[in-house]
């Protein structure tokens, strides 16, 4: 029943003008049938919780029904949630301050809220930094994040309006970055997002992926920036990195460093950190951290309380047409 009331909810929300268009690239790659096409679309939607997004992104119709009942599809990503996240505890996740307070201890670095203090104490943080990020309290995804400077407004007062006056900003002190992830592409943050699931109160890490800037100043898949994964015993990215676009890079086509077969640095001590931050909110059991590896060691930058699952499972990154799903059925 449950599954049925998600195909109806989705086919009310549907925009069919993009479904068909998917319908005529799969056409034209595949040569099938359209009407072929639409039907396996609806199997795949009843079956596996999949739409027609997911039906295209990870090519189910290249794949076995065993081989898609592999993969970790919309709807039952949402089942995961439901599952293992406990709705009530999401706002910790969703607003940056609350965030930041539950897990200082993994940001070391300085931050603080516009709104919430007073104006002198946001005074005294803008002239100590002078270049630091701003971000939206409840933004998420890279979306409204922007990159501070000092120098670039008259004074320190005419910054603060700004900054009050057009968003509910929270700040934070830039992170010095690793010298060798910078390296790869030092104009964003480049983080591992890292998921885990506490089951039992043990936690498991589930994958990683390295998720890495191309010409802008964040990391963001959706954003313009690239994924590759990572090997979670080792830290050694061990494919090619890859775009929404699907365009595939083995060196950065920015910087021209290598990207397959580099060792994230402090694996181990991101690893630990996403283990032991995975119980201060036992409520919450399935997350997606993003970490940043600094000059200080590792460092949370966000963490997803509804972790996206369309990066994991990408078919340039799964040749033996394998999902996610098994990973999570099997803790």
């Amino acid at each position: 029943m449950g599954n049925i009331k998600y195909i109806l909810n989705r086919l009310s929300k549907m925009d069919y003008k993009e479904m068909f268009k998917k319908i005529d690239e799969i056409h034209d790659k595949t040569n099938k049938s359209k009407v072929a096409i639409f039907f396996d679309m609806e199997e795949c939607a009843r079956k596996y919780g999949a739409g027609y997004m997911d039906y295209n992104l990870f090519e189910m119709y290249n794949l076995t029904n065993d081989e898609r009942d592999t993969y970790i599809t919309r709807g039952r990503n949402n089942k995961l949630i439901k599952m293992y996240n406990d709705k009530s505890y999401f706002h910790i996740f969703q607003n940056k301050n609350e965030f930041n307070t539950k897990f200082n201890k993994y940001l070391k670095r300085d931050w603080i809220d516009v709104t919430s203090v007073p104006k002198q104490q946001v005074i005294k943080f803008i002239e100590k930094y002078k270049k630091f990020m701003a971000k939206p309290i409840n933004g998420g995804c890279g979306k409204g994040i922007e990159k501070i400077n000092l120098e670039d407004y008259r004074s320190s007062n005419e910054l603060y309006d700004y900054l009050s006056k057009k968003n509910n900003f929270e700040l934070e002190e830039i992170i010095k970055q690793d010298d060798s992830i910078n390296k790869i592409y030092p104009k964003a943050i480049n983080t591992a997002r890292i998921v885990t699931i506490l089951k039992n109160n043990v936690p498991h890490v589930i994958c990683a992926y390295f998720r890495i800037g191309n010409g802008t100043f964040v990391d963001n898949f959706n954003s313009g920036g690239m994924v590759a994964p990572i090997d979670i015993k080792t830290g050694v990215v061990v494919d090619k990195a890859i775009d929404k676009n699907k365009r595939l890079y083995e060196v950065h086509p920015i910087t021209q460093k290598r990207i397959k077969n580099f060792k994230i640095p402090d694996w181990d001590k991101a690893i630990k950190m996403c283990m032991e931050a995975s119980k201060i909110v036992p409520q919450m059991a399935y997350i997606g951290w993003d970490v940043g590896f600094s000059d200080r060691g590792p460092v949370f930058v966000e963490a997803n309380e509804f972790p996206g699952y369309d990066i994991y499972q990408l078919p340039e990154h799964t040749p033996n047409k394998i999902g996610m799903m098994p990973k999570f059925t099997n803790i």
